[in-house]
């Protein structure tokens, strides 16, 4: 089959379409036939090894290269076969969902991060709705508990993760002030947003403006001025995949290690939580899409030759919302 391989860390230049045997299911795992693929900054942090200290402390990635040569994560498509512990999918059923391997024309995925494509959303659109929507989802209702009437501010709200949480904050009832260039208003406006600002005219640590729960996922401010607008009795939320810069030491990983240290000092929550993909979650996002009060916001697209490509417009451009491609 066709994949996007590496065979050690760099630019968008280590990557390359190549062709790998095609994998089969595991016990408990489906093989899906990929249709669509997308991006996130988790790509490109792997296709790096950024932070240097990431290869250090985490298993997938070892100091000479990636463990696993196939880049991406999310994924939609349909179910060619599955192991015998699998329950409740079959061959042509379409899913969607996170596993290693993605860019790639099959990929084996445990069960346990599966769900049920959205019926009303195309192969594309579903694609870009796992690793963000689930992010957002457990980040905002699971982890801050955010509810209705509440005050939500987002930073970095025209990215992957921010356009899903722009529309959950909605769902959940709060009232949402989105962070973004004033190149991205428009589309954050047609997602939901309340109120508006623009970071490059207003600095959103300095208004005296403070909020209930305050999403950060950009990593471009300090810890101290982020808390500056948290309510005494709100939540802090850390879950920044920062900019791309090259190769960094620590990364945002600095700002998560500060954070935690100054979790049990400070009168707020501070959290830095790690979603994982569940069934439940996934059909929660999947019922939410389905009655209209999220959908995927896609940038645009690239077949999968074009993936090292893709990666660069995603470091590079400040890519808005998502990018996906087509397999």
């Amino acid at each position: 089959m066709k994949a996007i391989v590496q065979n050690g860390y760099g630019s968008p230049g280590v990557l390359r379409l190549g062709d790998v045997a095609q994998p089969a299911p595991a016990q408990n795992e489906v093989l899906v036939r990929v249709h669509a693929a997308s991006l996130n900054a988790r790509d490109w942090h792997v296709m790096r090894g950024d932070p240097y200290i990431a290869r250090l402390m985490l298993p997938e990635l070892p100091l000479r290269g990636p463990k696993n040569r196939i880049l991406g994560t999310d994924f939609a498509g349909q179910v060619v076969a599955a192991g015998p512990d699998v329950t409740g999918l079959h061959p042509g059923d379409n899913v969607y969902g996170e596993a290693d391997g993605a860019f790639a024309e099959y990929v084996c995925a445990p069960r346990d991060v599966l769900g049920a494509m959205p019926a009303n959303l195309t192969y594309e659109q579903a694609a870009a709705v796992p690793l963000a929507g689930n992010t957002a989802l457990v980040c905002l209702r699971d982890e801050a508990g955010l509810t209705a009437g509440q005050r939500l501010l987002i930073n970095g709200a025209s990215g992957g993760v921010g356009t899903f949480a722009v529309q959950v904050g909605k769902a959940l009832g709060a009232e949402v002030t989105a962070v973004c260039s004033a190149r991205n208003t428009d589309l954050v406006r047609s997602l939901g947003a309340d109120h508006l600002i623009d970071y490059r005219q207003e600095d959103f640590t300095r208004t005296g403006r403070r909020y209930d729960v305050v999403f950060d996922l950009v990593s471009n401010r300090s810890l101290t001025a982020l808390r500056r607008t948290v309510e005494p009795d709100g939540t802090l939320v850390l879950s920044g995949g920062g900019t791309s810069t090259g190769v960094s030491l620590i990364g945002p990983m600095g700002l998560f290690i500060r954070g935690m240290l100054a979790a049990r000092f400070v009168p707020h929550r501070l959290i830095a939580p790690t979603p994982k993909p569940t069934p439940d979650r996934l059909a929660a996002l999947r019922e939410l899409i389905e009655t209209g009060r999220i959908a995927p916001a896609i940038d645009r697209t690239y077949p999968l030759s074009e993936a090292p490509e893709a990666i660069r417009h995603l470091e590079v451009e400040h890519a808005r919302a998502k990018v996906v491609l087509t397999v």
